[in-house]
């Protein structure tokens, strides 16, 4: 059961006047932070707080976490919410860029699918990874799209 602030004590959804368990109250502390920072400052603070966080778990462990988060949110969303928060994630991301370095991006992403069928072919061929370093790093493209080294 969670902690509470005040004497009284709380049973099920019923609460005394004058309680508040420590998820609530931490609740209201944060939105009361959000209000003092403003949006900006509050975003900050999440970014630096996802930056420790990676580093404490590694790639792979915060990929992991960012695969499970992705797939939660699915799931609350629906498939046409979650297309729907795609398509606002890629218009955002298209103005960040404007119209060139978005075109350049959707290039990256088809050479990267290209490279990825080559591979795929190669492996159901038998040949997989021995021919996979004459290419050297980045496949065709020469970009760097690698797998990520740690």
């Amino acid at each position: 059961m969670a902690r509470q602030h005040g004497t009284e004590h709380e049973k099920g959804s019923q609460k005394t006047k004058g309680t508040m368990t420590v998820q609530e109250a931490g609740k209201m502390g944060g939105e009361i932070r959000k209000e003092e920072l403003g949006p900006e400052g509050y975003s900050e603070i999440g970014k630096m707080g996802g930056e420790v966080r990676k580093e404490q778990l590694g790639h792979e462990g915060y990929s992991e976490m960012g695969k499970k988060g992705g797939e939660a949110r699915k799931e609350q969303l629906g498939p046409e919410g979650y297309s729907e928060m795609g398509k606002m994630g890629g218009e955002a991301r298209k103005e960040q860029l404007g119209p060139e370095g978005y075109s350049e991006l959707g290039h990256k992403g088809g050479q990267r699918v290209k490279q990825l069928i080559e591979e795929g072919k190669r492996a159901e061929a038998g040949e997989g990874a021995e021919n996979e370093d004459e290419e050297g790093e980045g496949g065709e493209t020469g970009r760097g799209h690698s797998k990520p080294r740690h």
